[in-house]
């Protein structure tokens, strides 16, 4: 089968995609024909060394992880799934941007009907992450949350979960996105110079919470807005977060059947968007990053094996 792979850390020339055996699925395990893999910034991240500390790579080391697709095999003792089931889920072994993955059945949910490949292979990351930073900061009816890259792969999902608590929304993005946020009941803030002031007048009665999916800056504005360390959530600037007491919850919080299967089934019935900004074959993973590295896409990129 073929797999994304990277043997040293660098930019986005050390990806390419090699014919690697066919695994097999171990005791509790199913193999599943992967049929389209999100990729995210984090794995960028990853890739280039940066999160070196806290997320060490092993060479050669795979990528990926979310995923969706078909179960053609299970191993010993798997109960609940069969072949020819459509799942969707996660894999932590960096190793869901490949024609087929092997994944704990704990780590998969049925993939309800109707729900497209592209989405259900973009929920895990995007969504247990949003799903968890939501949660940190736990808004109440009323309230104002700021979200920054708010029409981002997180953010945009981040966004509509709030408002699904009836808290009012306030989304920082570039104006190329203003409309999708109008669109989803957010009010929208250019990003930029100025930028507190334009939040300030967008939140008469002030910020309560605040959900950070793109870096420390967006920490510092939320305490210049007198949100309290303990209703900021980031999902990227950590060293930050720790020195000011914000909180971190991300993917891994987020990362259960019970979130999955919520978020699918909100998917698939149409309370929830997941814009799919453009999808890859997965020989062109370099071309998918440097779409994705421009750090200005609304929603998520696919690779589709």
């Amino acid at each position: 089968m073929r797999a994304v792979r990277f043997d040293r850390y660098g930019d986005r020339d050390v990806l390419y995609v090699a014919d690697v055996p066919m695994p097999e699925p171990g005791p509790g395990e199913a193999l599943v024909e992967v049929r389209a893999a999100a990729i995210n910034p984090g794995e960028a991240s990853i890739r280039k060394g940066l999160l070196a500390e806290r997320f060490p790579a092993t060479f050669p080391s795979g990528q990926g992880t979310d995923l969706a697709g078909v179960i053609t095999a299970i191993g010993e003792g798997v109960t609940g799934f069969a072949p020819g089931d459509e799942v969707l889920g996660w894999s932590w072994a960096r190793s869901s941007q490949a024609e087929y993955v092997t994944v704990p059945v704990t780590q998969l949910v049925p993939k309800p009907t109707g729900l497209s490949w592209e989405v259900a292979g973009s929920l895990n990351v995007a969504g247990a992450t949003a799903w968890a930073a939501v949660a940190a900061v736990d808004p109440q009816p009323g309230e104002t949350v700021v979200v920054s890259a708010a029409a981002g792969g997180v953010g945009s999902i981040a966004v509509q979960l709030v408002r699904m608590r009836e808290a009012t929304v306030i989304g920082i993005a570039s104006e190329d996105n203003h409309a999708w946020l109008l669109a989803h009941d957010v009010i929208p803030v250019e990003y930029g110079d100025g930028l507190e002031e334009r939040v300030r007048a967008a939140a008469p009665r002030g910020v309560q919470a605040f959900i950070d999916t793109f870096g420390p800056e967006y920490i510092d504005l939320a305490l210049a807005l007198g949100v309290p360390p303990e209703r900021i959530d980031t999902i990227t600037a950590f060293e930050r977060a720790a020195e000011v007491g914000a909180r971190t919850e991300g993917s891994a919080a987020g990362s259960t059947p019970e979130v999955m299967s919520a978020l699918a089934e909100l998917a698939a019935d149409g309370r929830l968007e997941v814009p799919i900004a453009a999808t890859f074959p997965l020989e062109r993973v370099r071309d998918a990053f440097a779409e994705l590295e421009q750090r200005h896409t609304r929603g998520k990129i696919v690779l589709i094996p």
